[in-house]
């Protein structure tokens, strides 16, 4: 099956620091505490500071940009539902599935997952449309 055929799937493992939080929370000036401070976050639902969800989700934009399908690609649109929370120094996976190509505009619809990769429960999920006109 060609790299980016339809249902070709690509897995990608990465784990965010506390230092990446922190520099997210200063580019985008998002210094919610619930990110930043161990205090503050003890007392919600979560226990402890998660990770900005919009930072989780920078890895489609990682990937899909340069490993799949890669350099050239050219971000269309993204969906996004954030299932679960994410915190730092743990271990996850994102999972991008081949939903449809159609070659003649060189666009394709890839699912975008990232799992815990000790549970395996999906924390964020979304659809991202992308162009490349070299490989689709």
């Amino acid at each position: 099956m060609p790299p980016f055929a339809l249902n070709a799937e690509y897995r990608h493992a990465f784990r965010f620091s506390q230092a990446d939080v922190e520099n997210f929370a200063r580019v985008t000036g998002d210094n919610n505490p619930l990110h930043l401070d161990a205090d503050f976050a003890a007392q919600t639902p979560f226990k402890r500071p998660i990770i900005h969800g919009m930072l989780g989700a920078s890895i489609f934009t990682k990937v899909l940009g340069t490993e799949f399908p890669g350099y050239g690609s050219v971000y269309l649109g993204q969906t996004l539902e954030f299932l679960r929370p994410m915190f730092v120094d743990t271990d996850y996976e994102a999972v991008f599935t081949v939903k449809s190509v159609n070659p003649e505009k060189h666009i394709a619809e890839v699912s975008t997952d990232i799992r815990d990769a000790q549970t395996g429960k999906v924390t964020t999920r979304g659809l991202a449309t992308l162009m490349h006109r070299e490989k689709l």
